[in-house]
């Protein structure tokens, strides 16, 4: 097969990964308005519109030190284009398959560990682990990269959502001390702000994913000689993520807003400030981490630090259950996906 077929892969490989972007978008979405929502501080026509604009400029000025992470994931610039290209539409589908089995049955789950789940299981099945940048040995010399990188800050960003949130819901109740009923007027205000630094945050730290694998798709296909994410490629995130926001997750909602703990304007506004701050922390690092691990992790933190037989850890429970199989299921998925391309292209 000549440049044509690889240009034609490439082209279908990018689209695929947008149409991750998007199922990110509106797979994500609930975990932004989902609050907003629970403590009537918007209507959904208003979270959408506030949440869709700053989504859109998350990508666009958040810099690209999380694309760089995820592009470096697997290693397969060794092979030809045309099998590395394949490898990586195997993995996208394993992800899209996911997010939208998990949007299906209202379950929130990662995004992030669904991409790098399909990636490695495409790879391992295709070419070897080897071709995967596991991170171990660096981790030894106090190096953080490729799944370990990652892996790391999808373990830990919840730990810190949790605590953090409960820290920020005790420091909030401090200040509002005495305060009367009157006073969530001004919390469900505030919420205009939070909701939206949140939505920046995620296009922020979502969006880079896709970035950064399309980037790889160009390098790969031989369109591009170095890692470099391209305008365009920004842009392209950037929308297909908004119009996933756009289209809202509505499934989802009731279990972010009302499925943990009862949200109030001041559980909405602690968890709102608590996600934006780690995600945009993690950002800055570089470090992928899952809106819907933060959120959802910040509510059981402020439940725990107001009534902690009031938070449903049974749903808590079902949710965590989710994380732990989304990286296999997503693997899984790809995997298959890979034997079935390989049969039908005889190969």
């Amino acid at each position: 097969m000549g440049s044509s077929e690889v240009a034609v892969l490439a082209v279908a490989t990018i689209g695929f990964v947008l149409l991750f972007d998007y199922t990110n978008g509106f797979h994500d979405a609930s975990n932004i308005i989902g609050t907003t929502i629970a403590s009537r501080a918007m209507t959904p026509i208003q979270s959408v519109i506030i949440v869709g604009t700053c989504e859109f400029l998350g990508p666009l000025l958040g810099g690209t030190a999380v694309a760089n992470t995820i592009g470096k994931v697997v290693t397969i610039g060794d092979l030809p284009p045309l099998v590395s290209t394949g490898i990586i539409l195997c993995g996208i589908v394993g992800a899209i398959f996911w997010n939208i089995l998990t949007w299906w049955f209202g379950i929130p789950s990662s995004s992030s560990h669904a991409l790098v789940g399909g990636l490695a299981g495409a790879v391992v099945v295709a070419v070897g682990s080897d071709h995967v940048v596991w991170g171990l040995q660096e981790l030894a010399n106090y190096r953080l990269v490729g799944v370990t990188k990652v892996l790391l800050a999808l373990v830990l960003s919840p730990l810190i959502g949790f605590w953090v949130g409960f820290t920020m819901h005790r420091l909030l109740c401090f200040v509002l001390r005495g305060a009367r009923p009157s006073v969530n007027k001004p919390l469900r205000g505030l919420q205009f702000l939070t909701a939206a630094g949140l939505a920046f945050s995620h296009g922020a730290n979502d969006a880079q994913k896709s970035m950064g694998i399309i980037t790889l798709v160009l390098l790969l296909s031989g369109r591009q000689a170095r890692f470099e994410v391209p305008t365009w490629v920004t842009l392209a995130c950037a929308s297909a993520i908004t119009l996933g926001i756009l289209s809202g997750g509505w499934r989802i909602v009731r279990t972010v807003g009302f499925g943990i703990y009862k949200v109030r304007p001041i559980h909405a506004l602690g968890a709102q400030l608590t996600s934006a701050a780690v995600i945009l922390s993690a950002s800055a690092l570089g470090a992928p981490v899952s809106t819907t691990h933060v959120v959802s992790s910040s509510i059981m933190g402020i439940g725990s630090s107001e009534r902690p037989k009031a938070v449903r850890w049974a749903k808590a429970t079902d949710i965590v259950s989710t994380w732990v199989i989304t990286m296999p299921g997503a693997a899984l998925v790809a995997i298959v996906t890979y034997f079935a391309m390989r049969s039908v292209l005889g190969s």
